[in-house]
This record gives structure tokens, sequence and C-alpha cells, in this order.
């Protein structure tokens, strides 16, 4: 079972992360709506997934890179208190500065937008604690190839998970639910976004 945790972890984030409206699901939503065709929410879910795993590689890698040259338990404290400052500056700072794009880009302009706003938000930092144990050896530098090939994996897995229920939320609110649910059954999962990071970034440290 020790074995899996990191792989269910992931797999959680990744859901987690799909059913943020701010990772995607609700963009895909309104730009079925303004072009009247499910079609088009079908379409945009995999090009916001895409967007989303090249940020969560791009922090995935340079954490690998990281442990190839530092203690893995430096690894952790600096990365526990990149996410607990980030967590305070998005917090703060991060709601004044949202990436604009219209809902008249294509799937590549989409998936821009899902690469900034994954990183905007840390989605990569958030996904470490699960990913240091897959990717960070105590001898790394025989072990790169293998680091590398298991942060692929990790990556695909939490992706895999954001695209289904990104995919089945984006859905389900444009055919059934409707956009008028947001008005009576909103939760703010931008909060709760906040607590996780502060609550991995204090865990990392604790375990540092």
């Amino acid at each position: 079972m020790s074995d899996l945790w990191p792989w269910i972890l992931l797999a959680g984030l990744g859901a987690f992360h799909g059913l943020n409206p701010a990772m995607g699901w609700l963009f895909a939503v309104a730009l079925g709506v303004h072009r009247q065709s499910s079609a088009v929410v079908i379409q945009a879910v995999p090009a916001i997934a895409l967007g989303h795993a090249v940020s969560i590689a791009l922090v995935a890698g340079a954490v690998v890179a990281a442990g190839l040259v530092v203690n893995e338990g430096v690894v952790r404290v600096a990365t526990g208190g990149a996410l607990i400052a980030w967590a305070i500056w998005h917090h703060v700072f991060g709601h004044g500065r949202r990436v604009r794009i219209g809902l008249r880009t294509g799937l590549f302009g989409l998936a821009c937008w899902s690469f900034l706003m994954a990183t905007a938000h840390g989605a990569g930092l958030m996904v470490l604690p699960a990913l240091m144990p897959l990717c960070l050896t105590e001898s790394p530098v025989p072990e790169i190839g293998d680091s590398a090939a298991m942060t692929i994996a990790a990556v695909g897995v939490h992706t895999l998970a954001m695209l289904a229920v990104t995919g089945l939320v984006a859905l389900g609110v444009y055919r059934w639910v409707g956009l008028e649910i947001l008005r009576s059954a909103w939760i703010n999962v931008d909060f709760v976004w906040t607590l996780v990071l502060i609550g991995t970034g204090g865990l990392l440290l604790i375990i540092g």
C-alpha cells in the first residue's frame, strides 16, 4: 500500500484540480454555451488538460533536477516554504491578476490559458509531495533515466484523472445542470485551494 499511495494521491489531486472551475471546466462550458455546441466542450477539455500537464511537468522536472545536486531534505524544505509563500501571495494578490482570454480563442489559446492558470495557482507545487517519493532517490545520478520515466508516468496519471473529472463536470453542467446552479450551490474552491497549498507546504516542512 505504501508503494501505491503516491499514485493514489496524484490521481486524487488530479480529480481535485479537475473540480476547480478555475482550472478549466467553467471555461469549457462557457465556450460551449457561446458557440451552442457540446462538441466544443468536448474539444476544449483535452486542450485544457494539455496546458495543465505542461505546467505540472515543468515543476516536476525542476524538482527532479534540483534533487540531482542537493539533498532531498533540502528540496522538501525549500518546496514547503515555496508552497506556503505562494499560497499567501495567491490569497492576497492573485485575484487581481487573472489571465484574460476571450471566448473566440482557439484550442492553442485555450491550452496556453490553462498552462498559465495552473502555473499561477501553484498546481505543480501542490503535487510535489506525491512526486518526490517517486522521482527522487538517495543516489540520483545512476537513476536519472528512471527518475525521468517515473516523472512522465506521474504527470500522466495526474493529468488523466484531471482530464476525466474536468470532462465529466463540464459535460454534466453543460447538458443537464446548467450554469444557474453556480448562483445557489457555489463553493469557494479558491479558498479551499489556498488551504490545501498551506497544508501541503506545512507537511513538507514537517517531514523535511
